[in-house]
């Protein structure tokens, strides 16, 4: 059985940063693609980022390019994702993902952690 439990939300002001923390149980975070989504309210589940240990895969969707990051720690079996300069549009519950083969779209993903509210004031 896959678990994944989010954490490290929070209320954070405009240019801040966090980092979200999804710990893993089930599943090596070095097998598979893992990836963080976000859903603002009424809006649809959006890609944040994927990255798979073999095959040195990663991508990032466009609203967090060049501001987040995302990464595991193996020791752990955890992956992370590093979040700066937030913005009150990234106000969102953000949720972690694993899935056997490479994807970016919720679909393709198997496992869900229960997500992490992020909330950006201005």
């Amino acid at each position: 059985q896959v678990q994944l439990v989010e954490s490290g939300g929070g209320l954070v002001q405009a240019g801040d940063s966090l980092r979200l923390s999804c710990a893993a149980s089930g599943r090596a975070v070095t097998s598979g693609t893992w990836g963080w989504f976000r859903q603002a309210n009424g809006k649809e589940r959006e890609f944040v980022a994927a990255d798979t240990w073999t095959g040195g895969r990663t991508a990032y969707g466009g609203s967090g390019k060049g501001r987040f990051a995302i990464s595991r720690d193996i020791v752990k079996n955890t992956v992370y994702l590093q979040m700066n300069s937030l913005k009150p549009e990234d106000t969102a519950v953000y949720y972690c993902a694993t899935s056997a083969a490479w994807g970016i779209r919720p679909t393709e993903f198997t496992y869900w952690g229960q997500g992490t509210q992020v909330t950006v004031s201005s």
